[in-house]
């Protein structure tokens, strides 16, 4: 069965449980959510669900070079309509992208709870027949033993490992709440 508006409403419920500093933040998309609208596809352009992976291996983060934002980033992607769960849409991105093997990617967390959540708007890729439009981004932290494959190459221009400090100067904070949580379960 496709993700629902009804399962995203509570991976961002359970996060917003565990991170209620960021309520303000993401105050739009729980009143959009509440209003239904099939926000799992790519083609609602008042805001659409997008899923991150953050793969820690020790004390590093695997990062991407997205094609299109040219930019480094986690792994992630849009959800596609034979998605069954948020957390295995992150598991289909990360493995596309990168090569991990599927069977080597670990949750960091046995609630499965997001480790981020951001809201923020997207430009228009007319290329893509997208306008401007806003992402919902759900993101998730695993860990595995395993290295990057072969890449996406039709999305990212490159995979590689960068320590912590690395990882936050170019993506940002969640990469240390990706650490962390991992800390916590291994």
């Amino acid at each position: 069965m496709a993700i629902s508006d009804a399962d995203i409403s509570s991976a961002l419920s359970a996060y917003l449980g565990r991170y209620p500093d960021e309520a303000s933040l993401l105050s739009e998309p729980v009143q959009l959510l509440s209003q239904g609208g099939d926000f799992s596809s790519r083609r609602n352009f008042q805001m659409h669900v997008t899923v991150g992976a953050l793969l820690v291996r020790g004390d590093k983060i695997l990062l991407v070079e997205h094609l299109s934002y040219g930019i480094v980033l986690q792994p992630g992607g849009h959800l596609e309509p034979t998605d069954t769960t948020l957390i295995d849409a992150a598991v289909r991105e990360l493995t596309e992208e990168t090569g991990v093997d599927p069977g080597q990617v670990f949750p960091s967390s046995e609630s499965q709870t997001p480790v981020y959540v951001e809201y923020g708007r997207v430009p228009a890729r007319p290329e893509k027949d997208e306008p401007d439009h806003y992402h919902l981004d759900i993101g998730y932290s695993f860990v595995t033993d395993a290295d990057a494959g072969r890449i996406q190459e039709s999305e990212v221009k490159g995979a590689a490992w960068y320590p912590l400090a690395v990882a936050e100067r170019l993506v940002g904070h969640r990469m240390a709440r990706a650490v962390s949580v991992s800390a916590r379960t291994s």
